[in-house]
């Protein structure tokens, strides 16, 4: 979902820029290529469909689910998508390790904290499989969302799960409004989006989304 991840802390997520939701355009179907109902997806060789919704929860990032986030962020996503640059080696050296453990540190006071940020483990299956945040913008009561998810999760409508978990998140904490920007080519982060309630608007290339809060919100 900048798509979900628009806009990048620190110059965070060159590519989860385009793609900030973290989803590919297959999310927004079943394996049989029919849209799915929203909150689920098909699983089987039959075409049945499961609920994925009820699957996801979010934890918040400490130091217990720290280590389990960065070992799916090297196995399964590349470091820009995930942490702002360092100077390192390429790839997942030790030194991009211990950013990546550094940067998601920074950010453990949440929303009241110095970054502004609150970060949650995207959990299913009882395993994580990604991480979404939601950042204070200056306009007051207003959030803006980023996700990324390793490859074995994404195309399983988890992306839009966690969203709408998120947005219930945001709406505890007395947010009214959760943004977040994609590429008006990205199907699959505006079909996450639509499917949340979310009104698009485009300008200068770029797919402004904003989902109000005070309207219903979607179905967990």
């Amino acid at each position: 979902m900048s798509t979900l991840t628009s806009e990048r802390p620190v110059g965070w997520q060159r590519s989860v820029r385009r793609n900030p939701l973290g989803v590919r355009p297959d999310e927004a179907v079943g394996h049989s290529g029919n849209p799915s109902p929203k909150g689920w997806t098909t699983r089987t060789t039959r075409g049945r469909l499961r609920d994925v919704t009820g699957a996801v929860r979010l934890e918040p990032v400490d130091e217990r689910n720290l280590e389990p986030l960065l070992s799916v962020a090297a196995a399964e996503a590349e470091p820009e998508d995930v942490m702002p640059p360092v100077d390192a080696p390429a790839g997942w050296s030790l030194a991009r390790r211990d950013a990546f453990r550094e940067f998601h540190r920074a950010s453990l006071g949440g929303l009241n904290g110095p970054t502004g940020t609150a970060m949650y483990a995207i959990v299913s299956g009882g395993e994580v499989v990604g991480m979404v945040r939601m950042t204070r913008r200056d306009e007051p009561g207003t959030v803006e969302t980023g996700m990324w998810l390793g490859r074995s999760a994404r195309g399983r409508g988890l992306g839009a799960a966690a969203l709408r978990q998120l947005l219930h998140v945001a709406a505890a904490a007395g947010m009214q409004t959760v943004v977040a920007n994609t590429t008006p080519d990205n199907a699959g982060a505006i079909s996450v989006l639509r499917r949340c309630g979310a009104e698009l608007r485009e300008e200068d290339g770029v797919l402004h989304a904003r989902i109000c809060l005070d309207a219903a919100l979607p179905i967990r």
